[in-house]
């Protein structure tokens, strides 16, 4: 287990030892933002002839901040969502044709999700369902030259996470996976903040 996610869930652990003075979630409109890492995994299977079994699987340092409204009902939490993420840059090495070249992925994106979750005390659990519209900029370089390439599109998002509530003050613990076109794993753990207005 990575230190981001060490701290992550200690810090998780010692908000819900606090006593409970806290409120569950209420109705509002809130900002926030988050940091953590990013795992990127791409496997190339023999579209890339002279690297044969391409594998790219790394991670970075990754961040994000977002908007959404929360609509609390009786039994459920219901709202909506919407960021920018940075994933980071992500790079690895490998020899093509007996020369060492460095490769670079820089994956960002616009997330829309539908989240769903129920409070436990001054815990919320939740679930989130959505889209991202993604842009990846690829480079290369053997230490002299660079190729550069960029790709984008839209996929399906999903996630789940957990927040621990003081008053309009929130702390999250998140995992969102990104199912983007050619990758294996796109994916990020964070720890975030947010802010409820009401």
């Amino acid at each position: 287990m990575n230190s981001i996610m060490r701290f992550a869930l200690g810090s998780l652990l010692a908000l819900t030892l606090l006593p409970f003075t806290a409120e569950a979630r209420d109705s509002g409109f809130y900002l926030g933002g988050g940091i953590g890492q990013s795992q990127v995994e791409i496997i190339d299977d023999g579209s890339i002839p002279e690297i044969p079994d391409f594998t790219f699987d790394e991670n970075d340092t990754a961040w994000k901040i977002f908007a959404g409204y929360n609509f609390s009902l009786p039994v459920l939490d219901l709202g909506v969502e919407g960021g920018y993420v940075n994933l980071g840059s992500p790079g690895a090495s490998f020899t093509i044709l007996g020369e060492e070249v460095a490769l670079d992925v820089e994956p960002t994106g616009f997330n829309l999700w539908g989240t769903a979750g129920f409070g436990i005390g001054p815990v919320d659990l939740y679930g989130k369902l959505g889209m991202i519209f993604w842009d990846v900029e690829l480079s290369a370089t053997d230490g002299t030259d660079v190729a550069t390439a960029s790709e984008d599109g839209s996929d399906i998002g999903y996630g789940i996470g957990g927040r621990f509530n003081l008053g309009q003050l929130g702390f999250r613990l998140e995992y969102e996976i990104y199912d983007i076109e050619d990758s294996e794993d796109v994916s990020m753990w964070s720890v975030g903040v947010e802010w409820l207005f009401k």
